[in-house]
């Protein structure tokens, strides 16, 4: 197995120990998911790095890969609703559109057709992760400087970056779906 692919599983249960952590209620358990979320990610960047640099693809990172770092992200999403840090309508919406453009890819799969990665995708993921990481790190700091309550500014950063992942969610779903619609059409059409 390939040291890209490697770090894939790796990234499987990091995410596994995030929300054990996260969810736990034990002694520093937002500072240990905060970590285990920030490894997860990184391991995200270094196989797809490593596995270019060493032109070492294969059909299990091209499958394993974006399904590790969307079972990261709805982890995450859905710990954030669970505690209120996020409203579940929110997690919802980033959530299902991952959903959705996964479907999308995999019908134009079975038509024989790739769907190449979209940059407002990569954008839209690039909020996500900052907006998750947001609020992992105030819960970490919150807990080892024994904070108890965020002062106003830190609500209202959280707000915002809600509100741009959302908006950044909404807009690169739409467009990748309208730029690939035609696999929707062909795909309704009787053989």
């Amino acid at each position: 197995m390939t040291l890209p692919n490697q770090l894939t599983i790796v990234r499987l249960f990091l995410t596994i120990l995030f929300v054990a952590a996260r969810e736990s209620g034990m002694a520093w358990g937002a500072t240990v998911a905060a970590v285990a979320f920030g490894l997860a990610v990184l391991s995200d960047y270094l196989d797809g790095l490593i596995a270019r640099r060493m032109q070492c693809e294969t059909d299990f990172g091209r499958l394993m890969d974006p399904l590790a770092d969307k079972v990261l992200i709805a982890a995450a999403l859905v710990c954030l609703a669970w505690s209120h840090d996020i409203p579940a309508w929110a997690a919802i919406i980033l959530i299902s559109r991952d959903f959705l453009i996964t479907g999308l890819r995999q019908l134009a799969l079975s038509h024989g057709t790739v769907l190449a990665a979209d940059p407002a995708g990569k954008t839209k993921t690039a909020s996500q992760m900052i907006m998750i990481g947001f609020f992992l790190l105030r819960d970490a700091i919150g807990e080892c400087m024994g904070i108890a309550n965020s002062p106003a500014w830190v609500i209202s950063t959280g707000q915002v970056l809600i509100a741009a992942s959302v908006i950044l969610s909404i807009y690169s779903g739409w467009r990748y779906a309208s730029a690939h619609w035609h696999v929707v059409v062909r795909s309704g059409k009787r053989v």
